[in-house]
């Protein structure tokens, strides 16, 4: 699960990108078991999701916001808790 990070210069540009690298099929497999078991919490309590750091920081990059920003609002992890591309990474199915 650990997050990897690529350099790639572009020349046309003259400019760095960043590439962010992280292997997610040991979260999915994961979430995926413990969905189907059912073990997501009690009443009180709900693990609705597991996102990979690479994911979240993909949904900061894409809307224009800190991971502060990301952190204080609610909004948006209720956001990615009811994106369907992510679907795979909720364990708890119920409405957010």
């Amino acid at each position: 699960m650990q997050v990897g990070t690529r350099f790639h210069y572009i020349p046309e540009t003259d400019t760095t990108a960043v590439e962010r690298i992280q292997d997610c099929e040991p979260i999915l497999d994961t979430t995926t078991a413990l969905r189907n078991e059912g073990i997501v919490g009690s009443n009180e309590m709900r693990h609705a999701a597991t996102f990979p750091a690479v994911v979240v920081e993909t949904y900061c990059n894409t809307r224009g916001i800190t991971f502060a920003e990301f952190m204080q609002n609610t909004d948006h992890v209720a956001a990615m808790l009811r994106d369907p591309d992510l679907s795979g990474f909720r364990i708890w199915t119920g409405r957010v």
